[in-house]
């Protein structure tokens, strides 16, 4: 199948309430081009070289999510025009989006990244951590984000019980941190997981983004 055509049957697979994020990551200008013709503007990717060296090349209506692991001296890169990161893995990463935001007068969206996976390799913070964040006087202060939800990624496996576990404790994160921090905040709503392997398990647990790339661009 074509490009197009892996979009349309994803889109048609996916629940209306949820976000799809194509992962347009290590591919090139015409393949994003040839989703964005076909009607669809929310891209994902997770190098900032690679990011912003596509984004001029490309329609300025594009949303763009930021997936990857994000150093704090290269946030001013993406500052411009990014519409949500989804990686907020420390509070110092944190205080350099809302800096950099406010340098640009923009509010930049965020999620938490938690740490839910077994695999040592992946990033996040922990329940304790995220608390430590929401209760800190520095985030009280932060005018130029918004912390909109969280993101997480489930250990590469083939067992589906513990991806299913992983995605359940993120809900359980999720319901918890809203309790106690963003009650009255409709804008805290997304919980950001499930990739092309594990879509549809994430989507059964309370996903409201899935970030997919393989299974639109195919194998890199």
């Amino acid at each position: 199948m074509s490009i197009k055509e892996n979009l349309l049957k994803l889109k048609d697979q996916i629940p209306a309430n949820v976000k799809l994020i194509a992962v347009s990551k290590t591919n090139p200008i015409n393949k994003i081009l040839e989703i964005y013709n076909a009607g669809y503007k929310i891209f994902g990717e997770n190098r900032v070289q690679e990011l912003i060296d596509k984004q001029p090349q490309l329609p300025a209506d594009i949303e763009w999510h930021f997936i990857g692991h994000l150093q704090t001296n290269k946030v001013k890169y993406i500052a411009p025009f990014i519409t949500m990161i989804e990686s907020i893995d420390s509070l110092k990463l944190l205080k350099e989006v809302n800096s950099e935001a406010e340098k640009n007068n923009r509010v930049i969206d965020c999620l938490l990244e938690m740490y839910i996976a077994t695999e040592e390799s992946k990033f996040g913070l922990d329940l304790s951590e995220a608390f430590a964040i929401l209760d800190s006087t520095e985030f009280k202060d932060m005018r130029n984000i918004r912390i909109c939800g969280l993101m997480g990624m489930a250990t590469y496996t083939d067992y589906t019980d513990i991806v299913r576990k992983e995605f359940k404790n993120l809900k359980l994160y999720f319901n918890q941190i809203k309790e106690k921090y963003f009650t009255d905040k409709s804008y805290f709503k997304e919980i950001s997981m499930g990739m092309s392997g594990d879509y549809q398990i994430a989507i059964e647990e309370g996903s409201t983004m899935v970030r997919i790339g393989t299974a639109i661009f195919g194998d890199r």
